[in-house]
Protein backbone atom coordinates (compact mmCIF):
# COMPACT_ATOMS: atom_id res chain seq x y z
CA UNK A 1 0.00 0.00 0.00
CA UNK A 2 1.33 3.32 -1.24
CA UNK A 3 1.71 6.26 1.37
CA UNK A 4 -0.56 9.10 1.17
CA UNK A 5 0.21 12.45 -0.06
CA UNK A 6 -2.80 14.21 0.95
CA UNK A 7 -5.45 14.37 3.27
CA UNK A 8 -8.83 15.89 3.62
CA UNK A 9 -9.54 17.59 7.01
CA UNK A 10 -12.77 15.95 8.68
CA UNK A 11 -11.93 18.45 11.95
CA UNK A 12 -9.72 21.06 13.76
CA UNK A 13 -10.01 20.50 17.84
CA UNK A 14 -7.36 23.64 18.12
CA UNK A 15 -7.50 22.73 21.88
CA UNK A 16 -7.28 18.77 20.86
CA UNK A 17 -9.63 16.33 22.52
CA UNK A 18 -11.70 17.55 25.49
CA UNK A 19 -11.39 14.79 27.95
CA UNK A 20 -7.26 14.36 27.50
CA UNK A 21 -5.34 16.51 29.70
CA UNK A 22 -2.90 17.34 27.25
CA UNK A 23 -4.43 20.93 25.30
CA UNK A 24 -2.83 19.57 21.70
CA UNK A 25 -4.43 20.88 18.59
CA UNK A 26 -5.49 17.92 16.82
CA UNK A 27 -6.59 17.40 12.71
CA UNK A 28 -8.86 14.29 12.28
CA UNK A 29 -8.30 13.49 8.77
CA UNK A 30 -8.58 10.79 5.97
CA UNK A 31 -6.16 9.53 3.43
CA UNK A 32 -7.11 10.97 0.09
CA UNK A 33 -6.05 7.51 -1.52
CA UNK A 34 -6.40 4.55 1.07
CA UNK A 35 -9.04 6.17 2.97
CA UNK A 36 -7.26 5.86 6.15
CA UNK A 37 -8.79 7.70 9.02
CA UNK A 38 -5.52 9.93 10.66
CA UNK A 39 -4.59 12.25 13.25
CA UNK A 40 -2.41 15.01 12.08
CA UNK A 41 -0.14 17.47 14.62
CA UNK A 42 -0.47 20.75 12.85
CA UNK A 43 2.55 23.78 12.98
CA UNK A 44 2.13 26.07 15.57
CA UNK A 45 -0.58 28.98 14.41
CA UNK A 46 -1.73 26.82 11.39
CA UNK A 47 -5.96 26.87 10.70
CA UNK A 48 -7.33 24.48 8.92
CA UNK A 49 -10.81 24.32 7.01
CA UNK A 50 -13.18 21.37 7.24
CA UNK A 51 -13.14 19.70 3.75
CA UNK A 52 -9.40 21.38 3.35
CA UNK A 53 -7.06 19.36 1.31
CA UNK A 54 -3.99 19.17 2.57
CA UNK A 55 -0.49 17.86 2.06
CA UNK A 56 1.52 15.37 4.69
CA UNK A 57 3.95 13.34 2.10
CA UNK A 58 7.25 13.44 2.18
CA UNK A 59 9.43 16.51 2.46
CA UNK A 60 8.14 19.80 3.46
CA UNK A 61 4.76 20.19 5.10
CA UNK A 62 3.50 23.73 5.56
CA UNK A 63 0.60 23.24 8.17
CA UNK A 64 1.09 19.47 9.25
CA UNK A 65 3.74 18.93 11.84
CA UNK A 66 3.52 15.38 11.92
CA UNK A 67 1.16 12.38 11.32
CA UNK A 68 -0.05 11.41 15.01
CA UNK A 69 -0.53 8.10 13.33
CA UNK A 70 -3.81 6.42 12.62
CA UNK A 71 -6.98 7.69 14.37
CA UNK A 72 -9.48 5.62 16.25
CA UNK A 73 -12.61 5.40 15.09
CA UNK A 74 -13.82 5.98 19.28
CA UNK A 75 -12.10 9.17 18.50
CA UNK A 76 -14.07 10.50 15.56
CA UNK A 77 -15.76 13.42 16.42
CA UNK A 78 -19.88 13.48 15.31
CA UNK A 79 -18.56 16.66 12.90
CA UNK A 80 -15.71 14.44 11.48
CA UNK A 81 -18.16 11.69 10.97
CA UNK A 82 -20.72 13.83 8.92
CA UNK A 83 -17.87 15.56 6.64
CA UNK A 84 -16.68 11.73 6.59
CA UNK A 85 -19.89 10.68 4.71
CA UNK A 86 -19.26 13.98 2.23
CA UNK A 87 -16.17 12.48 1.13
CA UNK A 88 -16.81 9.26 0.98
CA UNK A 89 -20.15 10.38 -1.50
CA UNK A 90 -17.16 12.25 -3.52
CA UNK A 91 -14.47 9.75 -3.79
CA UNK A 92 -17.01 6.69 -4.71
CA UNK A 93 -18.23 8.50 -7.57
CA UNK A 94 -14.72 10.33 -8.62
CA UNK A 95 -13.24 6.30 -8.21
CA UNK A 96 -16.51 4.76 -9.80
CA UNK A 97 -14.74 2.28 -12.37
CA UNK A 98 -12.54 1.21 -8.94
CA UNK A 99 -16.17 0.47 -7.53
CA UNK A 100 -17.72 -1.26 -10.24
CA UNK A 101 -14.66 -3.30 -10.48
CA UNK A 102 -15.53 -4.67 -7.16
CA UNK A 103 -18.76 -6.07 -8.59
CA UNK A 104 -17.12 -7.61 -11.30
CA UNK A 105 -14.31 -9.43 -9.52
CA UNK A 106 -15.48 -10.03 -5.92
CA UNK A 107 -15.95 -13.49 -4.65
CA UNK A 108 -16.65 -15.55 -2.07
CA UNK A 109 -15.74 -15.30 1.60
CA UNK A 110 -16.53 -18.40 2.51
CA UNK A 111 -18.74 -21.50 1.83
CA UNK A 112 -21.58 -19.63 3.42
CA UNK A 113 -21.32 -15.83 2.48
CA UNK A 114 -19.66 -13.79 -0.59
CA UNK A 115 -18.32 -10.41 -0.31
CA UNK A 116 -21.32 -8.80 -2.11
CA UNK A 117 -23.58 -9.41 0.53
CA UNK A 118 -21.62 -7.86 2.92
CA UNK A 119 -23.15 -4.56 1.28
CA UNK A 120 -25.84 -3.20 2.93
CA UNK A 121 -29.35 -3.98 1.64
CA UNK A 122 -27.98 -7.15 -0.79
CA UNK A 123 -28.55 -10.44 -0.03
CA UNK A 124 -28.06 -13.76 -1.58
CA UNK A 125 -30.71 -12.80 -4.34
CA UNK A 126 -29.06 -9.70 -5.40
CA UNK A 127 -25.69 -11.54 -5.18
CA UNK A 128 -27.03 -14.24 -7.46
CA UNK A 129 -28.45 -11.93 -9.99
CA UNK A 130 -25.08 -9.70 -9.84
CA UNK A 131 -22.77 -13.11 -10.92
CA UNK A 132 -25.28 -14.12 -13.53
CA UNK A 133 -25.59 -10.53 -14.90
CA UNK A 134 -21.48 -10.35 -14.63
CA UNK A 135 -20.66 -13.74 -16.47
CA UNK A 136 -23.05 -12.50 -19.66
CA UNK A 137 -20.67 -9.01 -19.40
CA UNK A 138 -18.99 -6.96 -17.21
CA UNK A 139 -20.50 -4.37 -15.81
CA UNK A 140 -19.46 -0.73 -17.19
CA UNK A 141 -21.15 1.44 -14.00
CA UNK A 142 -23.45 2.08 -11.64
CA UNK A 143 -26.01 2.96 -14.00
CA UNK A 144 -25.31 -0.78 -15.79
CA UNK A 145 -25.98 -2.32 -12.95
CA UNK A 146 -28.64 -0.89 -11.76
CA UNK A 147 -30.25 -1.03 -15.29
CA UNK A 148 -29.62 -4.92 -15.47
CA UNK A 149 -30.81 -6.14 -12.08
CA UNK A 150 -34.03 -5.35 -11.50
CA UNK A 151 -34.94 -3.86 -7.59
CA UNK A 152 -31.51 -3.94 -6.95
CA UNK A 153 -31.01 -0.80 -3.89
CA UNK A 154 -28.55 1.84 -5.36
CA UNK A 155 -25.29 -0.23 -5.74
CA UNK A 156 -23.58 3.04 -5.42
CA UNK A 157 -24.87 3.92 -1.85
CA UNK A 158 -24.83 0.40 -0.63
CA UNK A 159 -20.79 1.00 -1.20
CA UNK A 160 -20.73 4.69 0.18
CA UNK A 161 -22.60 2.88 3.19
CA UNK A 162 -20.29 -0.09 3.53
CA UNK A 163 -16.88 2.50 3.12
CA UNK A 164 -19.02 4.36 6.24
CA UNK A 165 -19.28 1.56 8.15
CA UNK A 166 -15.43 0.06 7.59
CA UNK A 167 -14.32 3.65 8.99
CA UNK A 168 -16.41 3.77 11.68
CA UNK A 169 -17.08 0.42 13.16
CA UNK A 170 -15.37 -2.61 13.72
CA UNK A 171 -15.96 -4.89 10.34
CA UNK A 172 -15.06 -8.73 10.60
CA UNK A 173 -14.38 -8.13 6.76
CA UNK A 174 -13.42 -5.22 5.57
CA UNK A 175 -13.77 -4.97 1.47
CA UNK A 176 -12.35 -1.09 0.98
CA UNK A 177 -10.72 -0.42 4.07
CA UNK A 178 -6.92 -2.05 4.59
Amino acid sequence: MEKEEFAIVLDFLPNGYPLEKRMIPVVQAIGEKNLTLLELIPRRDSTFEIGERVYIGEGKRDKVYYIGGRLQREKLTESAKAQLEEFIKKIVKEREPEFVEFFNKSEAINKRIHQIELLPGLGKKHMKDILNQREEKPFESFEDIRKRIPNLPDPQKAVERRIFKELVDMERYNLFIH
